[in-house]
């Protein structure tokens, strides 16, 4: 199922235009930033705090897209609010539903660039996969993303504007109902957890990653706990322990490889910084525990690193460190240049790794007929630009 959304506004609709001025949406804004914005328009320093904490649950505990909402805001401030700012999220291209439920969208943002975001709903629990850059550098062999150049960062903004747009879609603020709450989780909170699993490396764009999270984790806000969220790195080293003492979420490896010549070649970053090096810096992050354990994300292939004697390096070489192993069944895209693994050969590499003690899930694929499972992000602009060269329907 293909959803596909438009508009007919004649200005962008996160960028609205009043009066030859662009209105920048106040939604994604840390407290700091929403305080000078305040300040730029003539709030008195004395009422600062009281008036960011007022727009603070507007925006990040009711979900409100409009000033007018605001009722315990006086109504001059309302309006010269609205007069220079919006609370617009990032524009919706299209949206897809897989047959399991899980949803993906392509994100527009100000200048015309894409991402996509996908939501995974399970009956007690949802997982939205959030991405930290337009493309990605690293390359990764088995990652579809990897096939796409690295255009920029997103913002600390852009980064927030993504979980209050899917919780926009999914009516996730309080007393909102769902357009469709067919297969949405049981429970008041729609989504659960968080993840920087989607397009881009994260800790190549620590400070506005860290920054979002920081916004996200806020208890008066977003509130979605520090172990609940998850960033995936493909292993920059030197930013493993700052992130720990400056963000503290959970931390998840990209691993897929017990030696180093294969993993060179899975993920070339691999070649700066070796399989030693990145263990070295996991055993050395700040607040490893068992109550908080690094999670290592091993993409099956099949006859590449799926043999049992790799399932016995991979448990030897985690000796010590406090983790989860999840066994992921690659996710095919067009042209890849592997296969995924036989279901006997993961279930036997998984029986290796669970003889050792570690907790080894097999991820069940989610939302591949969409092309929104692990690996397989890509920014549909360029499928669909592709794909009308070709004179094709969009991607």
């Amino acid at each position: 199922m293909q959803r596909t959304m438009t508009t007919t506004a004649l200005v962008d609709p996160r960028t609205a235009t009043v009066e030859g001025a662009t209105r920048e949406s106040l939604a994604g804004l840390g407290r700091e930033a929403l305080g000078e914005r305040l300040a730029s328009i003539g709030v008195p320093e004395r009422q600062l705090r009281m008036r960011v904490s007022q727009l603070w649950g507007w925006i990040y505990v009711r979900g409100a897209t409009s000033f007018d909402h605001m009722t315990d805001v006086a109504k001059d401030l309302r309006q010269t609010l609205a007069a220079r700012f919006s609370l617009d999220r990032p524009e919706i291209v299209s949206e897809q539903v897989s047959v399991d439920g899980t949803r993906k969208w392509l994100l527009r943002l100000a200048d015309g660039k894409d991402v996509e975001t996908v939501y995974i709903p399970e009956e007690d629990r949802g997982t939205l996969c959030i991405s930290s850059q337009v493309g990605c550098t690293l390359n990764c062999t088995f990652c579809h993303t990897g096939t796409q150049r690295l255009v920029r960062n997103l913002t600390a903004r852009e980064i927030v504007g993504q979980i209050m747009l899917a919780r926009d879609r999914i009516g996730d603020w309080p007393g909102a109902v769902p357009d469709d709450p067919a297969g949405l989780p049981s429970g008041a909170r729609k989504i659960t957890n968080v993840v920087l699993m989607g397009m881009g490396e994260p800790l190549y764009n620590f400070d506005n990653v860290r920054d979002a999270c920081a916004i996200a984790a806020d208890g008066a806000g977003l509130s979605i706990s520090k172990r609940r969220i998850t960033l995936s790195t493909s292993g920059i080293v030197p930013e493993i322990p700052r992130w720990g003492d400056e963000a503290g979420t959970m931390l998840a490896i990209s691993l897929h490889a017990v030696r180093d010549t294969l993993r060179d070649e899975l993920v070339p970053i691999n070649k700066k910084w070796p399989i030693r090096a990145l263990l070295d810096a996991c055993r050395a992050y700040p607040g490893l525990s068992n109550a908080k354990r690094i999670t290592f994300e091993y993409v099956m292939l099949k006859g590449v690193n799926d043999s049992i004697a790799d399932a016995k390096a991979l448990v030897k070489l985690l000796a010590k460190i406090p983790a989860k192993i999840n066994l992921i069944p690659f996710n095919p895209w067009p042209g890849a240049p592997y296969e995924c693994s036989d279901w006997e050969q993961i279930e036997k590499f998984a029986e290796v790794v669970n003889r050792a003690g570690y907790a080894s899930p097999v991820r069940s694929p989610r939302g591949r007929d969409i092309m929104a499972a692990c690996g397989q992000l890509k920014s549909a602009s360029l499928k669909q630009r592709a794909s009308e060269r070709l004179g094709g329907a969009p991607a």
